[in-house]
């Protein structure tokens, strides 16, 4: 179905396992996806650049969300993910510009690079003390984000993870951190004040 632009509506037999790599990507016109609790696994970019789905209710059956799987889906508004997934993919919701909210559940683990990079309605985030990675360029661009909570026990501030978030003004950086990577904060205009712990042993260049 990939680039089919008068799709519109999709209702998925309750017996579908997996959707495939890049099955419904650039399908412009689909607004309205029906998923089955039988789902296990949605492909990588399998809805990359469907501009016009506003919401998706995910089954707990799906324990990832792969890399690009909802790039570039500039009508998502909300989503909820599911209590079983324990990976957020590499920019698996990059560009994702409407979203003003996610909660990531406590079953999360990894968040990989960019998977929320360029949200930029996005005002709040929350991560769970579950999750103990945090990849590359993560939130980077979400230039709406004015609050992050980190309650996990992630090692490092990775690199370019919050940069250009323009209305960021506050940060504290969790206990279990030791590190700051690079460029972890570039660009973030309007930060006024981070509270660094005495874990931190490394500052990175640019940070």
């Amino acid at each position: 179905f990939k680039e089919s632009s008068s799709l519109e509506k999709v209702i998925i037999s309750s017996f579908t396992a997996s959707i495939g790599k890049d099955a419904f990507a650039d399908c412009t016109s689909l607004n309205t996806f029906v998923v089955p609790i039988s789902l296990k696994c949605i492909g990588e970019g399998a809805f990359k650049g469907c501009t016009s789905l506003e919401n998706i209710e995910l089954p707990l059956s799906i324990t990832s969300i792969e890399s690009n799987t909802f790039d570039s889906c500039i009508s998502l508004k909300n989503l909820i993910i599911p209590p079983s997934v324990a990976l957020i993919g590499q920019g698996a919701f990059n560009m994702c510009s409407s979203l003003t909210s996610i909660t990531i559940p406590s079953s999360v683990k990894h968040i990989r690079s960019k998977a929320f990079s360029n949200c930029s309605s996005l005002t709040t985030i929350e991560i769970p003390s579950s999750v103990i990675f945090i990849g590359e360029y993560a939130f980077c661009k979400c230039a709406s984000l004015k609050t992050v909570k980190i309650y996990s026990s992630i090692k490092s501030i990775s690199e370019g993870a919050f940069c250009e978030c323009t209305s960021l003004k506050v940060f504290d950086v969790p206990a279990s951190v030791t590190n700051i990577d690079e460029n972890a904060f570039l660009g973030c205009s309007l930060l006024t004040e981070i509270k660094i712990s005495s874990s931190v042993t490394y500052i990175g260049e640019n940070a």
